[in-house]
């Protein structure tokens, strides 16, 4: 996967590194920069050499501030809108009743861990609602600024209320640019999993890439089916599905080679988190 003008990236041990690349507008997103992330997901989908995804913005102000508005192509109606991995996420730049598939509809299901390492606001919450968890660096803030711009917050908070309380998600929608969630505050609202200081963010991305890399990726990618379909079926829905998801999730080969291990008498050293 090459050629890319708005994304850098890079695989490395399984895991692959897909950094948002437009540090100069705080990795804000136009429309070329859609269409390339969109072009990223589905490349990924289908590259067996790459089991895990981090996901990061370049530099050290944000990690993504949404929708550039001073980008000259951003009303072009015939380009591509959906950023989402697995396609929930509709740029409402056109038409904001134009809901595209959902996560459910199945686009990737290799995990994506997002490393935040600044300002995430308005439109990265496209991106963050749908990474499977995230961590990040201490100086990292949130925010939506729609309503103090004179736009209403919709498809933002609705993908947020996936991963926040009520409370929380109202309370960022409407105070706008006015305030902003630290990294450790969104984390013990749950939206973030893991606060660490900048200069670790990678390495503590790399960490948690590297243990589920080394998993079966049978096993992992029906695990994240499983998850996604839990939060957004009914709990009986979603038992039914979950029949269907053991045996795709399973692999005789995977399976016996867990039995060496545990049979080998060797155990995980562990970390606490």
């Amino acid at each position: 996967m090459t050629g890319y003008k708005t994304l850098t990236f890079d695989v490395e041990d399984g895991v692959a590194w897909v950094t948002l690349d437009r540090p100069e507008v705080h990795n804000a997103f136009d429309l070329r920069m859609m269409r390339e992330i969109n072009e990223c997901w589905h490349a990924l989908r289908d590259d067996d050499d790459v089991r895990v995804v981090v996901l990061t913005g370049a530099g050290d102000k944000a990690f993504c501030t949404g929708l550039d508005r001073t980008a000259a192509a951003v009303g072009d109606p015939d380009r591509p809108r959906d950023i989402g991995q697995r396609g929930a996420t509709p740029l409402h730049l056109n038409d904001p009743g134009d809901l595209l598939p959902p996560k459910t509809a199945g686009r990737l299901w290799k995990p994506v861990i997002a490393a935040v390492n600044g300002m995430a606001c308005g439109g990265a919450f496209y991106l963050l609602g749908e990474v499977e968890f995230i961590i990040a660096a201490e100086h990292a803030t949130f925010f939506d600024p729609h309503t103090t711009y004179g736009m209403a917050a919709v498809f933002e908070p609705m993908m947020m209320l996936q991963r926040m309380p009520l409370g929380e998600v109202m309370r960022m929608s409407l105070m706008g640019s006015h305030e902003r969630l630290s990294a450790r505050r969104a984390y013990e609202v749950g939206l973030v999993q893991e606060v660490v200081p900048g200069g670790e963010l990678r390495e503590a991305a790399r960490r948690a890439a590297a243990v589920i890399a080394a998993r079966p990726p049978l096993a992992v990618q029906a695990t994240v089916r499983a998850i996604w379909y839990a939060q957004e079926l009914g709990y009986r829905q979603a038992l039914d599905v979950g029949k269907t998801l053991v045996p795709l999730g399973t692999d005789e080969d995977s399976l016996a080679a867990g039995q060496r291990v545990f049979a080998s008498g060797e155990r995980i050293d562990w970390r606490l988190r």
